[in-house]
């Protein structure tokens, strides 16, 4: 896959932001691996997109997607939002195992540490698995909320089985 400079230096200003879904703190402490067949923007204040095969790396954190965008106001990332059919999440989180994650788009708010999943979001985590249209998780708090989903129009939250 062909790197672009401009992606190896989006990807230090990346290094900033904490890992979404409670990462495993040596996973925030390495270096951040970011690759897509093409980028677009500016390195500074503003909005860079990464297109086609976009993968975020970080140890045991790997995000996939068609197309990434990424705000940065003040010289610090403010905003991602990352779309795909579907954008794929995955990382181990602290003693529980690993998350894996999909959604249409996902956005995520540096500051708020707020994390939504929209279009056919659907969470497993190893203790349960929720789906919905949308689903926002706060980093902070570990609060989930959601609404939509299934033929109804409603959320489904269900234990992870184990056979």
């Amino acid at each position: 896959m062909k790197r672009h400079k401009p992606i190896l230096l989006l990807a230090s200003a990346l290094l900033l932001v904490p890992g979404p879904l409670m990462a495993l703190k040596s996973d925030r402490q390495q270096a951040l691996e970011v690759n897509a067949d093409a980028t677009d923007g500016t390195l500074g204040d503003g909005t860079a997109t990464l297109q086609g095969n976009v993968e975020i790396r970080q140890r045991t954190m790997l995000i996939t997607a068609d197309i990434a965008q990424v705000e940065k106001v003040d010289g610090k990332v403010r905003r991602f939002e990352l779309n795909g059919n579907p954008v794929h999440l995955q990382q181990e989180i602290e003693e529980q195992g690993l998350v894996t994650a999909e959604a249409r788009k996902v956005e995520y708010i540096v500051a708020t540490g707020i994390v939504t999943l929209t279009g056919e979001a659907d969470v497993v985590h190893p203790q349960y698995h929720i789906n919905g249209e949308v689903l926002e998780y706060d980093m902070n708090t570990q609060h989930f909320q959601g609404s939509g989903g299934d033929s109804n129009g409603r959320i489904r939250i269900r234990p992870v089985s184990y056979t």
